[in-house]
């Protein structure tokens, strides 16, 4: 049985529609929708709203961890335009190639930037959505949860530790769990790019010590100090950046 994983698509389209070549399943961990191209601020929703040079701009504050002045810059650039419904239309594109690109089958959760309630308008019969839920494929149980934690970057689908600890909860035993964010494990959540520490998780930790499962499959970190380390006798994997790499991490058993 092979597997392939992808996390952190920020719509890589063309390399997603492939993801799925020579696997028995694709499983996509979120983050689909380009907000902004950390690497390259000419692409994604605010850009194309607004320039690539106030995509720069608003780049230099949050890396500079300004998050109060990179607020009142981008509300100050929103004045007089709807910003629900620009970005909403904005996603509702983004989501119709993607999820047309997805394989069959594919088993997918949110990621922190995504908008759970757009997904059941767009994803196919050949695409399972699941988020505090397990499934079984090639007789191993996968369990899935998706999205973040509360951050200043204040994305789409952030929710309170309770939460997430609680879907985490739900999941229970697995062989192998999948998360859009790592484990609260400073060399897994250091940027080494962004220079930051992101968000992750104390619950998906401790489950990890606790259940045991066989891997841990996550992304959110593009760059991380770490991609890939053990915690006893479960194997911890980032899965990659794929909007920069078009290279699905391989799962074979």
């Amino acid at each position: 049985m092979r597997v392939h994983v992808v996390s952190d698509v920020h719509g890589n389209t063309e390399a997603l529609a492939r993801a799925g070549e020579g696997a028995d399943a694709l499983v996509c961990l979120g983050d689909l929708v380009l907000f902004l191209d950390y690497a390259d601020h000419s692409r994604g929703i605010f850009p194309d709203l607004f320039g690539a040079e106030n995509a720069t701009r608003l780049v230099e504050l949050r890396t500079e961890r300004r998050f109060e002045e990179a607020r009142a810059f981008g509300a100050s650039l929103w004045q007089g335009i709807d910003r629900n419904a620009a970005i909403e239309s904005a996603v509702r594109r983004q989501y119709a190639e993607m999820f047309a690109a997805l394989p069959t089958p594919t088993y997918a959760t949110y990621g922190n930037v995504d908008i759970p309630r757009l997904w059941k308008e767009y994803a196919g019969p050949g695409t399972t959505v699941l988020d505090g839920e397990r499934v079984e494929i090639g007789g191993l149980v996968f369990g899935f949860v998706g999205g973040g934690l509360r951050t200043p970057m204040r994305t789409p689908y952030e929710i309170d530790d309770e939460e997430y600890a609680a879907k985490i909860e739900a999941v229970g035993e697995v062989d192998v769990l999948c998360t859009h964010i790592p484990p609260e494990v400073p060399e897994l959540v250091y940027d080494t790019v962004a220079r930051r520490f992101e968000r992750g998780s104390v619950a998906l930790l401790e489950a990890i010590r606790r259940t045991r499962p066989r891997y841990a499959l996550f992304g959110h970190v593009h760059q991380p100090l770490v991609r890939r380390m053990r915690i006893g006798v479960t194997e911890c994997v980032n899965v990659g950046h794929f909007a920069g790499s078009g290279r699905p991490w391989a799962l074979e058993w």
